[in-house]
């Protein structure tokens, strides 16, 4: 017996004699744990014995707050029954683990059926585990080893799954299934969520929906087929010395992996059936071994048919040990040092099985500092490159300047001016300009570009706009080609023209000849600026319109329209086109630092004078009949509205509002004395171009549409917009509609119908009304719905994050700067010490854009 325990047992008997006043030791009971903790500690030699520890020094602890002699009798008692038990924890047989990688089956859920909870005495608890036959376990499994010797790089881990012994064909269809092919897959298959059973409890303490661990042994196994099918209930009766609770498996195979009178760690979520407490579908571990599956923070990771979140958590494990830990860390130590971050096989030990919730927290940051760090490593590159190409110079004549002021209709607003000095300094700077202008609907950043494509065109250089809808890129043509054929070059108007998918083959190859003879100064288009065949004389700028749209792959093929090589033996260019992208969804900071990290930013952060702020209102759809009367005032006093629809037709998946059917009855029922038009993105270009054409004379009070007039569409008259299904739409979306109207000088009015009841969509929805702020409501829609929906980080060229959250603006910052630095020592990662890292980046982003 150890000294431990027999000195806690005399303790414990003179508290008795006292009667419980915890006068048997200086200071108390509680004090005692503190003391006897360390020695038992040192005494146990199986994790069972350390179980037991851990709950008689819990019980110690609380022993002071009980406040009656029963309740502490009681305590004591529990307490001497579990030095009782001291014995058999340290003579836990050491038998194979029974749940064979390849054997086991994985576990179903069902409906609950009757069980029970009763208390019992230490020693009815004692008689009937006698009693029990025991059974003979399975044969152990095959243990995974590791296919190639460590340490670990990162070609080992290419290794295919089906190497690992235990899964064959037919699990290996199932992992892969899941997008897990190579081992390197398993490594970065971060658990989805966490249950944590450290917490050990007697069985007399359970309370409902508590998740716990308890030790106990099974002194009852039985199966029984369900009626209604194949289906097996398998009960089981867990007891300690305090009292037994059932416990069910809808596991037809757990009688072969639990051996009746075994003491065992449960673990799960304490339900109740028919006022008893039961154990549904609990984790297990037998006690010679490292607990995997309950007693500590267990992982859950995704699943798919055919595989059990034992079977994934087995392999797992072995993977972890075997290559996790081995692996060799890219990440340079001085960088690792300066972050403070664990090294790597310590953090995928973490992430996948933590000692701690505190360890866990390291091991993901680490692992999202990775990610992140090598963004920036990519992103930086890149600009170090894209800055190292020659370009040329242009700088705006002072004559040129005053021209460009008379003909712009209004004076610039201070923060228009200061972007437009950046822009500057950027053209006549002797390195290619790569910078994204950020501004929120109705700010002018049009106006910034075309100073930008003025200065160029006045150096002898072309420039291009590239536009992500045939709407957008003509409302860009119309309104820049108005503007400048009031300007002229050398006594001749500058030439600009229109280049999209829907012109005829004549006009377009004439536009393509003339780009190519740089006899056209300023190109607009869509998609089609980038296909194959157009070439430009001398691209000096190219500027692209929402960039959200676009993927970092367009903006590489616009670049590429201007290189030197890229055009012929005619071509005047002497370098690579300057580059000023634009945003009217204003993007939070963390996203301006990844998927734009290679371009410098400015924002607009002053609306010009006279816009009116825009008054926002959600009103549930009983209430429609009040918007439409609204729009009525507002048509009878001269203005414009607009009736956006998520969807062109009606669709049976969907339950929302359709443009063409509602245009239809809005047309013959609601607004039988107004003039109604309808845009949607399945028309033709002509069609449309007609129908904005008409909206924009005034011929049109009402324009029903879709999310194609999110952008570009400029009706200064018109003074309401009414957004069905509102909730359907993103915040940073719906902010962009907004935008349609509050562009002249009367107030403007947004009506947001919507019975949205999901508290997501309410709280974007809430938003809106509550702020006109652009910047505000990206950095909450970002916040709600993650990166990738924000738009689309895949079709941005960012690659995939697993553990990484982009709204970590202070880990990003770090990752950004230690890149920096790095990169300021080794800018081609060519150090020894640095290959590991080059060829990770490398593996990171392959496949994505322009980074390398």
């Amino acid at each position: 017996m150890s000294n431990a325990i027999v000195r806690l047992q005399k303790i414990l008997a003179l508290e008795k004699k006292q009667g419980y006043r915890n006068k048997s030791v200086i200071g108390g009971l509680e004090r005692l744990g503190d003391r006897w903790q360390s020695d038992a500690s040192k005494q146990a030699t199986t994790q069972a014995q350390m179980a037991l520890v851990s709950q008689i020094v819990s019980e110690l602890k609380r022993y002071p707050t009980l406040e009656t002699v029963p309740e502490r009798q009681a305590m004591v008692g529990n307490l001497l029954a579990y030095a009782d038990q001291w014995e058999n924890a340290g003579k836990q047989e050491s038998s194979g683990r029974i749940d064979a990688i390849q054997g086991e089956k994985p576990a179903e859920q069902e409906s609950p059926v009757e069980q029970t909870a009763r208390p019992s005495r230490p020693t009815e608890a004692s008689e009937k585990i006698e009693a029990r036959p025991q059974r003979v376990s399975s044969p152990p499994p095959h243990s995974i080893q590791p296919s190639r010797p460590t340490p670990v790089d990162a070609e080992t881990l290419n290794t295919p799954v089906d190497r690992l012994p235990g899964v064959g064909p037919g699990y290996s269809t199932r992992l892969e299934k899941m997008g897990i092919t190579t081992i390197g897959d398993l490594l970065w298959l971060p658990p989805r969520r966490y249950v944590d059973y450290n917490t050990l409890k007697p069985i007399y303490q359970l309370q409902y929906g508590e998740e716990i661990t308890i030790l106990a042994n099974l002194w009852d196994l039985k199966k029984r087929k369900l009626s209604g099918g194949n289906r097996t209930l398998v009960t089981g009766v867990l007891g300690d010395s305090t009292a037994t609770i059932q416990a069910t498996w809808f596991n037809p195979y757990i009688d072969r992996q639990l051996r009746v009178g075994q003491t065992y760690l449960f673990s799960g979520k304490v339900d109740s059936y028919l006022g008893s407490l039961v154990l549904r579908n609990p984790n297990w571990e037998e006690l010679d071994r490292e607990f995997i599956h309950a007693g500590r923070i267990v992982p859950i990771y995704p699943l798919t048919k055919g595989i059990s979140a034992r079977w994934m958590r087995n392999l797992q494990k072995q993977v972890v040990e075997n290559w996790g830990r081995n692996l060799h860390d890219h990440l340079p130590a001085s960088v690792r040092n300066r972050a403070g971050l664990l090294p790597l096989g310590e953090a995928l030990e973490q992430v996948h099985f933590p000692a701690s919730q505190d360890m866990l927290k390291a091991g993901r940051r680490r692992l999202a500092f990775d990610e992140l760090f090598l963004i920036q490593i990519g992103v930086l590159r890149q600009r170090s490159e894209w800055r190292s190409y020659p370009t040329q110079r242009y700088s705006l004549q002072e004559n040129h300047r005053q021209a460009f002021e008379e003909t712009l209709p209004f004076q610039f607003t201070s923060a228009q001016g200061r972007v437009s000095e950046a822009i500057g300094g950027d053209l006549n700077s002797g390195h290619p300009m790569s910078r994204l202008l950020q501004g929120d609907v109705g700010s002018g950043k049009t106006a910034v570009a075309a100073y930008a494509m003025w200065t160029a065109v006045t150096n002898g250089a072309q420039a291009a706009m590239m536009a992500p809808t045939e709407i957008l890129a003509e409302q860009h043509y119309h309104g820049l080609r108005n503007f400048f054929e009031k300007l002229r070059l050398d006594e001749r108007p500058v030439q600009v023209a229109l280049l999209t998918g829907s012109l005829g083959s004549v006009e377009k190859a004439e536009t393509l000849k003339a780009l190519a003879a740089g006899e056209i100064d300023i190109a607009i288009g869509t998609h089609a600026l980038i296909q194959e065949g157009v070439e430009f004389k001398n691209l000096g700028l190219a500027v692209i319109d929402e960039q959200h749209r676009f993927g970092v792959r367009q903006r590489a093929s616009l670049r590429q329209k201007g290189a030197p090589d890229s055009n012929g033996s005619d071509s005047d260019h002497s370098g690579v086109p300057h580059l000023l992208v634009m945003s009217a969804t204003p993007i939070p900071r963390t996203l301006s630092l990844t998927v734009f990290g290679d371009l410098d930013v400015s924002v607009i952060d002053e609306m010009p004078p006279g816009r009116q702020p825009i008054k926002t209102r959600w009103l549930p759809p009983a209430e429609r009949e009040r918007a439409y009367k609204f729009v009525r005032r507002q048509v009878r006093e001269g203005h414009q509205a607009f009736i956006i629809y998520p969807l062109v037709e009606e669709s049976e998946k969907l339950d929302a509002g359709a443009a063409v059917p509602q245009y239809e009855y809005l047309k013959s029922e609601i607004f039988p004395k107004s003039r109604l038009g309808l845009l949607h993105g399945r028309m033709k270009g002509g069609d449309k171009e007609a129908v904005m054409q008409a909206m924009q004379l005034g011929e049109i009070d009402v324009l029903v549409a879709t999310s194609v007039v999110e952008v570009g569409i400029d009706i200064p008259n018109a003074t309401v917009i009414i957004i069905e299904d509102a909730e359907r739409f993103g915040l940073a979306q719906l902010h962009q509609f907004r935008g349609r109207v509050g562009r002249g000088e009367h107030p403007s009015y947004c009506i947001l119908l919507s019975g949205a009841t999901t508290p997501n969509a309410a709280e974007r929805l809430r938003a809106l009304e509550q702020s006109n702020d652009g910047f505000a409501l990206a950095e909450k829609d970002l916040q709600l719905r993650g990166p990738g929906d924000f738009f689309g980080t895949r079709q941005s060229g960012l690659p995939d994050l697993r553990l990484a959250q982009l709204s970590d603006l202070r880990t990003l910052e770090q990752a950004r700067a230690e890149a920096s630095r790095l990169l300021e020592e080794d800018p081609d990662l060519a150090a020894a010490e640095h290959l590991a890292l080059a060829r990770r980046t490398k593996q990171f982003w392959q496949g994505e854009g322009d980074i390398s």
